[in-house]
């Protein structure tokens, strides 16, 4: 059993950065892929950024490529979310997700990823 929390969201200014982690417990071998999701009201589910954990392959959603970065700290099972010049559509609930299979890593889809954390809010001000 995985079990995920997430901590770091929060309210920030257009432009301003913010930085989530989910600290990851349970079993690890069910770990080998690490993502970020995010969801607003009345809309899907949508893959932000993922990190195959032994390998650290990334992938980016496009609307967030070059001002968000994902990592993890496999000696803290801890998987981050570094966001910067964040915009008001960065406003989400934010979520942590892992799943055993590498392969869910390429285009992360929610419906593939098995643990999940319960989010937390992120709101971007103008």
């Amino acid at each position: 059993q995985v079990r995920l929390a997430e901590s770091g969201g929060g309210s920030v200014r257009f432009g301003g950065s913010a930085r989530l982690s989910c600290a990851i417990s349970g079993d690890t071998w069910n770990n080998n892929c690490m993502g970020w999701f995010r969801q607003t009201p009345g809309k899907a589910r949508e893959g932000v950024a993922s990190i195959v954990a032994d390998r650290g392959s990334t992938y980016y959603h496009t609307s967030v490529k070059g001002r968000f970065t994902i990592s993890v700290d496999n000696a803290k099972r801890t998987l981050y979310l570094q966001m910067d010049s964040l915009k008001p559509e960065d406003t989400a609930m934010y979520f942590c997700a892992t799943d055993r299979s590498r392969l869910v890593c390429g285009s992360p889809a929610p419906s593939l990823f098995k643990n999940w954390g319960r989010g937390t809010q992120v709101t971007v001000s103008s």
